[in-house]
């Protein structure tokens, strides 16, 4: 079944008048495997988005909708804390053991606050 990130990709892949093939040669991966991706099959390798991005010159919003297409199917998430200070180490573990028991208001709060964040 095409997920939604593999027909956002194949709608990439058609405006450009691209092959499968071409797709799959662009990001060094096989066919088969490119398929697979656009079926839901396997994983959507982090890496790809930025590539995707940059590689079809992607603007601002297409990329926004892009990255959250691909995220929209996954049930983990992978942070990197390499930069962060401690009192950022300690916010990202403390919204993780929190989580699970964030009830609609809460989600709609701390969404708003972000994205007015992002504005900014």
């Amino acid at each position: 079944m095409l997920t939604r990130f593999g027909k956002a990709l194949r709608a990439i892949r058609l405006e450009r008048e691209e092959l499968l093939r071409d797709m799959a040669e662009k990001l060094g991966v096989t066919v088969a495997y490119l398929s697979a991706v656009e079926n839901g099959k396997r994983k959507i390798p982090d890496e790809w988005i930025q590539h995707l991005i940059s590689l079809y010159e992607l603007d601002d919003k297409e990329a926004e909708h892009l990255q959250k297409l691909a995220y929209e199917d996954r049930n983990d998430l992978k942070l990197n804390l390499s930069g962060a200070t401690s009192d950022q180490r300690e916010l990202a573990y403390s919204f993780a053991r929190r989580f699970q028991n964030l009830d609609s208001d809460d989600v709609q709060q701390l969404q708003n606050f972000l994205n007015r964040r992002g504005t900014q």
